[in-house]
């Protein structure tokens, strides 16, 4: 049996309790406020939705370049996880470690050699 690389498995539960929070803040902020304040937090949801659709997405790329021992799919979550970056600057440091645990461990994977 096939040792599971542990950065990559850091990378996903960090990225999926990350996701977790902001799922839960998100939606609890829409219900939890009346009148003015839930405009604002619809339009702070509907702004902010773009990174929360890239970051599970992230999430589960990892969980499947973890599960399958695959470096595309990791590579597509590392990936992934950059570009919730630049979709959301201002949330950058909730998801630079998962990238930077990604694509280190991307770098210890071995090689996969491709079938013609």
């Amino acid at each position: 049996m096939k040792s599971k690389n542990k950065l990559l498995l850091a990378s996903w539960i960090l990225g999926g309790l990350y996701f977790v929070y902001l799922f839960a803040y998100f939606t609890g902020a829409v219900g939890g406020s009346t009148g003015g304040e839930q405009v604002g937090a619809a339009l702070a949801t509907a702004i902010i939705m773009p990174h929360m659709v890239v970051v599970l997405l992230a999430v589960i790329f990892n969980i499947l370049g973890w599960h399958l021992n695959k470096r595309g799919f990791a590579l597509t979550g590392a990936i992934l996880y950059a570009v919730a970056m630049v979709v959301f600057p201002p949330y950058f440091f909730f998801v630079i470690i998962q990238m930077i645990l990604s694509f280190v461990g991307i770098s210890k994977m071995k090689k996969e050699a491709f079938a013609a």
